[in-house]
């Protein structure tokens, strides 16, 4: 595989779980629907390759679903809607609670999931996602394109499905694997270990409050800093990402 898209062809679709978040688990058939769904909607507000789409770095379905959305346009992903609203990028996606925060510019579109729109022209992306067309159409993303920036950082495609893969290798990560995202998406290890490593493989990633107690032991990896109970787990800052 060679981008991130690739985790999303056609033929991977099946019943097999490929999320959790809450007590609510999604199929590879449902995940990868409903990110096609979603690249459709940033492709309408004008997300293309070259671009950027701002995301609060919360592990939730709707962040989940406009990073892959975005991958596959060849559109990078920042994890920081301050940044990205400094920035200028695209589009930012965050959660309702916080709308009032952000007055972006002409060029940057503004999203929000959770609950309502408090303005006619701010997009209720859950909304949307849920309206749009399900196919999408193939893409072509060169394995060097930026998947994930960062402050004077960013990875690429390639760097990020090389770095799952090794992390796959050395945990012993198969189909039926669930790992645990107990950290903030703004680090590009959680991305890389948490999501991507266990769609590589097949598996299942499970997505955690951060700021809950880590009372029970729901995978064979987790990807958290500081201790936790789970029978082994990974420092977001030890997955072997070559960052330019």
């Amino acid at each position: 595989m060679d981008a991130v898209g690739d985790l999303l062809a056609r033929d991977r679709r099946s019943d097999r779980p490929a999320l959790v978040v809450g007590e609510r688990e999604r199929s590879y058939h449902e995940l990868i629907t409903n990110a096609y769904k979603a690249g459709n909607v940033l492709r309408f507000h004008g997300v293309s390759e070259g671009r950027t789409v701002a995301v609060a770095p919360v592990p939730d379905l709707p962040p989940v679903l406009a990073f892959l959305g975005a991958a596959q346009l060849g559109a990078a992903t920042r994890f920081s809607p301050t940044a990205g609203a400094d920035a200028g990028d695209r589009l930012l996606l965050v959660p309702a609670a916080e709308q009032a925060a952000y007055d972006p510019g002409p060029s940057t579109k503004l999203a929000v999931f959770g609950d309502a729109a408090d303005a006619a022209d701010t997009i209720d992306w859950e909304e949307s996602v849920w309206s749009e067309n399900p196919a999408f159409p193939p893409t072509s993303v060169d394995p060097g394109t930026a998947l994930l920036v960062g402050e004077e950082w960013e990875v690429s495609h390639g760097d990020a499905l090389a770095a799952a893969a090794e992390v796959a290798d050395l945990r012993g990560l198969d189909a039926d694997s669930r790992v645990v995202v107990r950290s903030s998406l703004a680090a590009p290890g959680v991305v890389v270990a948490g999501l991507l490593a266990p769609l590589l493989v097949g598996g299942c990633a499970v997505l955690a409050d951060p700021a809950a107690p880590a009372t029970d032991a729901r995978g064979d990896l987790a990807v958290t800093s500081g201790s936790a109970p789970e029978p082994e787990r990974i420092e977001p800052e030890a997955v072997p990402l070559g960052r330019d």
